[in-house]
């Protein structure tokens, strides 16, 4: 039994294409170096997230089985061959078409938005200096004058 997120079963009903334990083992592989996450950690990861890994890990594991020397491919994202030329994007060869778009809907590879705290916001919570709960708060100072 290989430890996946995906099963040899579960890659026949999502693709329709056999695989074998090694080349399931190596797609699992390549989705947890994707990702940044392991098998072993699969009791912290959200449900949704283990059902778009299933379908990363059955897509590669398919894609896999069609490939012809994938460990051994240079890094190119142009292919020039007999007046025929192709651009590739970034990973085009070495992650499936289908396992990457699976991979974009896992919640922590989306693209997200930073929010910058502005000055105002960064102030702390404003206090009302004439409140006695504010007295602590504020640095003593004696009045001037008067004598």
């Amino acid at each position: 039994m290989v430890n996946a997120w995906a099963t040899p079963q579960q890659v026949i009903d999502t693709t329709g294409v056999s695989v074998t334990g090694q080349q399931l083992a190596q797609a699992q592989s390549d989705i947890e170096i994707f990702t940044n996450r392991i098998w072993a950690d699969t009791a912290r990861i959200r449900p949704r997230d283990l059902h778009w890994l299933g379908q990363a890990v059955a897509r590669q594991a398919a894609w896999l089985a069609g490939q012809f020397g994938l460990e051994t491919r240079l890094d190119a994202t142009q292919i020039q061959q007999d007046q025929v030329s192709t651009t590739l994007q970034g990973d085009g060869l070495v992650l499936a078409p289908m396992a990457a778009r699976a991979l974009r809907r896992v919640s922590w590879m989306r693209s997200r938005t930073a929010h910058i705290r502005s000055a105002f916001e960064s102030a702390g919570v404003a206090v009302n200096p004439l409140t006695d709960a504010s007295d602590d708060q504020q640095a003593w100072t004696p009045l001037s004058g008067g004598a």
